[in-house]
């Protein structure tokens, strides 16, 4: 029953984590990737769509993105689509391909997405004080129902805090880098 408890705590945490390391893969570093858009909604013949899934999304050089639709009537609802995602990025059509060119990151902008990483990492930490007071609730009621004595509460209270740490040294780590990411010239 306990062993239940620590799967939904650990599989909890690792949902928190990836959330957070696919958050900071869209955040822009004034490096091209293709990630920074292939999530963004297109409206395609009346459904929306993920732009992955209507075109090919590459990254010929350091600084852009190449969108090659895979119907070119989806060029124009391509376009709105990644003006309306507000990524600051102004998409230039040849008919055929869309190109999007990075522009160099200002200090400022640089400072607000570093404000980012550490909004999004204190949002993974909290779903992890979430999940560590879900488990530690549910161990109290097996204690108060007498399946679990009150020293085996303590240990695994214990274990518990400790599988939180052990995550959040991992969003820790990920913050740091990603900050580095964000303030590299």
């Amino acid at each position: 029953m306990t062993q239940q408890i620590f799967n939904e705590l650990n599989l909890k945490c690792e949902t928190a984590f990836n959330h957070l390391r696919q958050e900071y893969v869209k955040i822009q570093t004034g490096r091209a990737n293709a990630a920074l858009v292939e999530n963004i909604m297109v409206d395609s013949y009346g459904t929306k769509m993920p732009l992955k899934g209507l075109a090919s999304i590459s990254v010929p050089e350091p600084k852009q993105i190449a969108i090659q639709p895979f119907s070119r009537d989806q060029i124009t609802s391509i376009e709105k689509a990644i003006r309306d995602a507000n990524l600051g990025i102004n998409p230039q059509s040849d008919g055929i391909r869309i190109r999007l060119i990075l522009p160099p990151l200002t200090e400022e902008r640089r400072k607000d997405l570093v404000k980012l990483v550490h909004k999004l990492a204190e949002d993974a930490r909290i779903a992890m004080r979430n999940a560590r007071h879900e488990a530690i609730t549910s161990l109290k009621a097996m204690e108060k129902a007498k399946t679990i004595s009150e020293d085996e509460l303590h240990g695994k209270e214990k274990m518990t805090q400790e599988k939180i740490d052990e995550f959040n040294k991992k969003i820790d780590e990920a913050a740091k880098k990603k900050e580095q990411d964000v303030m590299t010239v």
